[in-house]
């Protein structure tokens, strides 16, 4: 006889049990009628978010805008007011690729909500340009990125922006005796 073989008769195999008894207790929990789950509870009791009503001084030029309070001065630059020079890297501070200067100083602007520049002046890169360009090279560019084409001051250019924000940056607080 095989020693493998059924002989309780019932045909049913040890991983079929397993495995029904696996999708038993894994299956929804039945709750009394009317009652809500406490996930869904959870959910509810979220708030709507909080929008303000802000004025973001972004290159010389005023945004009257609505955002989220949560929303953070990279994505309001990005994802509202278009201005796509300023990347999102790392989210976490660490990378510099959304440098930005507010009043003249560097933040990084994915650490840092919307609402609180609020009529501040916002340098992104595209505030660096000192002209239109002629199509015919650096003409009208900050000479910091000049510097940077002239010198191949970046690799794959994605943080290059963040870079050049936070090398002007440091220039000018250097400039006003501030330690950088």
């Amino acid at each position: 006889m095989n020693q493998h073989s059924d002989q309780s008769g019932v045909g049913v195999t040890r991983r079929e049990v397993l495995c029904a008894a696996t999708a038993l207790a894994a299956g929804p929990v039945a709750l009394p009628a009317g009652a809500q789950s406490p996930a869904a509870a959870f959910v509810a009791a979220e708030p709507p978010p909080q929008l303000l009503r802000l004025a973001l001084d972004v290159n010389g030029v005023r945004h009257d805008l609505t955002a989220d309070a949560r929303t953070t001065l990279l994505d309001a630059l990005r994802e509202r007011l278009g201005l796509t020079g300023t990347k999102k890297g790392c989210d976490h501070g660490q990378c510099g690729a959304c440098t930005v200067l507010v009043d003249g100083r560097r933040i990084n602007s994915c650490l840092t909500l919307a609402v609180m520049h609020d009529g501040q002046p916002i340098t992104t890169i595209e505030g660096f340009a000192t002209g239109p360009s002629t199509g015919r090279g650096p003409a009208g560019l900050h000479p910091l990125q000049q510097a940077f084409l002239k010198h191949d001051g970046f690799q794959c250019g994605y943080c290059t922006p963040g870079q050049i924000c936070s090398a002007a940056g440091m220039l000018a607080e250097v400039k006003a005796g501030m330690p950088s």
